[in-house]
Parts: C-alpha cells; structure tokens; sequence
C-alpha cells in the first residue's frame, strides 16, 4: 500500500494537505471555559494527527529513494506543530502548550521510523 502512495505522489501530497487542512480546522474550534486541556483523548489526537500528517509528507518528500528528505520531513512538521499551538493562541478558548508540541513530535518520530523501517526492509 506503501508503495501506490509512492507512485502516485501528488495524490499522497493531496492527503498531506488535507491532514493539515483538518489540524487547522480543528485548531480553530473554541471550547467553553474548563473544558480544554490536556486529557488522553486529546493526547492521542495529537500523537497520531501528526504521526499521519509527517508519514504522508514523508512519502510524498521522499518517494522511498531520498532518505535525506527524511529530515526535511521531520523539520516541516514540527514547524507546523508549533505553528498549529501558535495559531491556537488566538482561538478563544485555546492556549498554547508545549507539551502539545511534544505530543507532537512524539507522533511526527515515529511516523518517520516507521518510514524508514519500510524503506530499509524493502532494500
């Protein structure tokens, strides 16, 4: 399944679009007073928001031929995970967190592993 996102690339940088499309939205809904915070729905949210969001940039940069691009993949996405708690500094309702952006990154290391794996397995 890898490997049709590999060939057929602008359709995975379509689905890297759409998840950070989605990332956005999301960021943008406000919450009532004592609502927000950090629970374990929202953690897993943000683990594998960006854990799709990193692995589908990741295909779409690296195609399974570039592995340098690998870092470039992981640098765009934690910039846009600090981008997205950024933006939510502006949503009523929202806070920033930067244990956010470590959930974050938690979820963007491991997509790029399991990357890697594949790209590594498949030589």
């Amino acid at each position: 399944m890898i490997r049709w996102f590999e060939k057929h690339n602008k359709f995975s940088c379509g689905v890297t679009i759409l998840i950070g499309a989605v990332i956005f939205y999301l960021s943008s809904k406000t919450f009532e007073p004592g609502t927000a915070g950090t629970n374990l729905i929202s953690m897993i949210y943000h683990i594998c928001a960006f854990f799709f969001f990193a692995f589908f940039l990741s295909i779409s940069l690296v195609g399974g031929k570039k592995k340098l691009f690998l870092v470039l993949a992981f640098a765009l996405s934690v910039i846009y995970g600090i981008s997205d708690e950024f933006h939510q500094f502006f949503v009523p309702g929202r806070c920033t967190s930067l244990f956010d952006v470590f959930l974050d990154s938690v979820g963007i290391v491991f997509a790029i592993m399991v990357y890697l794996i594949f790209i590594e397995a498949r030589e």
